[in-house]
């Protein structure tokens, strides 16, 4: 188990130090979108399923709240969270739809919307960023995959963060450290 448990974490460190390397300047992009939509007064719309739901969640509450500056909260929403919302248009519509028809609602010209994908490839959160850019919203993806990069979310978003990794938790761990980052670095542009 020792040796499965290194080997694990050197299998982690390798997919997020090479994520690094090849994203460095999409990820210094998506920061500055992220700083020019809250100054200009857009908000940041956050989607994903599964664990990408969790991490929009996380996302929201650490730009609503605080990273790691006490200041004037920001306008992040994880399209993830209504219970109600989410099951009335999966269950009228599809579940395809759950993200599209609340960017509809609540998406502008000047927002920017992060889909959260693993694979790249959920529909929902592939029409999700469809819809976003058809309304005039910036749109990032945070995606994996190294055989077909981005997946079909690669193909739509304006900005791609594309984990070099087939690995899904290894995705997952290098997602939730760029999501820090992305964090950190907003606070320091706007507040420090």
């Amino acid at each position: 188990m020792k040796s499965h448990i290194l080997s694990n974490l050197a299998g982690s460190i390798r997919a997020q130090q090479e994520f690094a390397e090849a994203s460095a300047d999409r990820i210094v992009q998506l920061v500055q979108w992220t700083v020019a939509t809250f100054r200009s007064g857009g908000k940041l719309l956050l989607f994903g399923n599964g664990g990408s739901a969790a991490d929009a969640q996380h996302v929201a509450a650490e730009f609503v709240n605080r990273f790691k500056i006490d200041r004037h909260p920001l306008p992040a929403i994880a399209l993830t969270t209504d219970s109600s919302v989410l099951t009335s248009i999966g269950n009228d519509f599809s579940f395809d739809l759950i993200f599209v028809k609340q960017i509809q609602a609540l998406g502008k010209r000047g927002d920017l919307a992060l889909g959260i994908s693993t694979s790249g490839n959920s529909p929902n959160v592939l029409k999700a960023i469809t819809t976003a850019r058809e309304m005039g919203l910036r749109t990032a993806a945070l995606t994996g995959g190294s055989t077909k990069p981005g997946g079909e979310i690669g193909a739509v978003a304006d900005l791609v963060l594309n984990v070099p990794s087939d690995s899904t938790p290894h995705i997952q761990e290098a997602h939730l450290w760029v999501e820090h980052i992305l964090c950190e670095l907003v606070e320091k542009e706007l507040f420090a």
